[in-house]
């Protein structure tokens, strides 16, 4: 019983060391190094990513071999020998970008789009007649999806009080100019 215990605990330290630890660098044909390439053992899930020096590191079992790639680059498959260090460089072809699509959230609408910031010129009489809103928060909620107000209770007469806020900052960042006269002391 014991020789058999032994057999079976010598098997899985063999198997245990029968991995090896496969380090290299990833270069492009032009010598500089590629970030983000991804390194993966063929045939199973086991895989990392380059550094952003290049460089990488992967334990793999003996024979194994690995299949490196690249956005842009074509994949390289390389067989893994007695050495622990694996240099690679990949050439360009293989997958490329054919069209990049950009979602935005300004709206079409903004007055003022070349500034350095948003500025968006609301018309009262095109307020008033596109919706059913009676407050002056409510309408603007409805016309500038930044807009946010909070409709505060209480019975010391907060519930007079609605601070507003714009993109997340709070009331006392936002200027608000009504006619253009500034309507806020601390902005």
């Amino acid at each position: 019983m014991k020789k058999i215990t032994l057999l079976l605990l010598l098997l899985n330290v063999s198997i245990l060391f029968a991995q090896k630890q496969i380090s290299g660098v990833i270069k492009d044909n032009t010598g500089a190094t590629l970030p983000s390439v991804n390194i993966k053992e063929k045939g199973t899930s086991n895989g990392v990513s380059s550094d952003i020096d290049g460089s990488y590191k992967i334990k793999v079992k003996d024979g194994a071999t690995l299949v490196i790639s690249f956005v842009g680059f074509l994949d390289v498959e390389k067989k893994i020998g007695n050495s622990n260090k694996i240099d690679i460089i990949l050439t360009a072809g293989g997958q490329e970008l054919k069209e990049i699509q950009i979602v935005g959230s300004r709206n079409t609408k903004r007055t003022v789009v070349n500034s350095a910031v948003p500025i968006d010129i609301i018309s009262m009489k095109e307020l008033t007649t596109q919706s059913g809103k009676i407050e002056i928060n409510q309408l603007l909620q409805y016309v500038a999806p930044s807009f946010n107000a909070n409709k505060q209770s209480g019975s010391d007469g907060a519930d007079h009080v609605d601070p507003a806020s714009l993109r997340g900052m709070g009331p006392d960042q936002t200027l608000v100019l009504i006619n253009g006269k500034r309507r806020h002391q601390s902005s």
